[in-house]
């Protein structure tokens, strides 16, 4: 690998570097083999969100910072650039070695998500806003990704009134970068999620030129005093108007 100098490096270079090296970080911690299957997601959590918060506040000291693992400081309310990282989303994947989980790393600017990265270390592959790859064109028959443990009625719902297909998954990054990676079309999510579940993988969705809203069709608005974000919609935009609008009839 080429020495990297930070000084030098862009927010979205930072951004894809710092959830790269966690991914990799993750997999030596898990392949050491000491770790029980509890213990080895703390340890994973711990040891990425460790690195994370260290890096960012060493390379952007003036910008705000929240993490899953980390004590909120509401000072960052008051700070117009806001780092928000998920230093492992899917930690149950993550522990059975599946490839369905992530490392999350987003900057919101104004509560925006405007710059971000998805790792996807089971499959050696980060999906960053600044350089978009092509989006798949969608099959005849949509699919729609779900979590592969607990399905949202919602989402369930409104697949059978689409006809569409569900792919069982496990974090929200991997959903959402399935949609760009062409594996999956719909990501309809409305069990329960915070700010750092979906901020990184909007981020690089938006850049893809997806459309990603809450399922009412609000736009997604990040760096609050409640981080809790519960629903989530990422899709590609000829299907959003679809979406939304069965989802509505699906719970009228």
């Amino acid at each position: 690998m080429a020495t990297i100098d930070p000084a030098t490096m862009t927010d979205a270079d930072l951004a894809a570097h710092l959830a790269e090296q966690a991914g990799i970080l993750l997999k030596q911690v898990r392949a050491s083999g000491m770790l029980s299957l509890k213990a080895l997601g703390k340890a994973g959590d711990a040891t990425a969100n460790q690195f994370l918060v260290h890096a960012l506040r060493e390379q952007r000291p003036d910008d705000g910072l929240l993490s899953e693992e980390e004590k909120d400081n509401l000072a960052r309310l008051d700070q117009s650039r806001v780092w928000i990282v998920d230093p492992v989303d899917g930690t149950r994947e993550y522990g059975e070695a599946r490839t369905d989980w992530a490392v999350h790393v987003a900057l919101a600017v104004d509560g925006k998500p405007e710059i971000g990265a998805v790792a996807l270390p089971g499959l050696d592959r980060v999906l960053r806003t600044d350089k978009p790859v092509a989006v798949p064109p969608a099959p005849e028959r949509l699919r729609m990704v779900v979590s592969r443990t607990r399905p949202a009625n919602e989402a369930v719902d409104v697949a059978e009134k689409l006809g569409a297909e569900l792919v069982p998954m496990g974090s929200a990054g991997a959903k959402a970068m399935a949609v760009i990676l062409g594996d999956a079309d719909i990501y309809l999510h409305s069990g329960g999620q915070y700010e750092w579940d979906s901020c990184a993988p909007a981020a690089v969705a938006l850049a893809h030129g997806l459309h990603a809203s809450r399922i009412d069709g609000s736009p997604l608005v990040y760096n609050q005093a409640d981080v809790y974000m519960p629903d989530l919609l990422i899709c590609r935009k000829e299907h959003a108007a679809l979406v939304l609008d069965t989802l509505k009839a699906v719970t009228a």
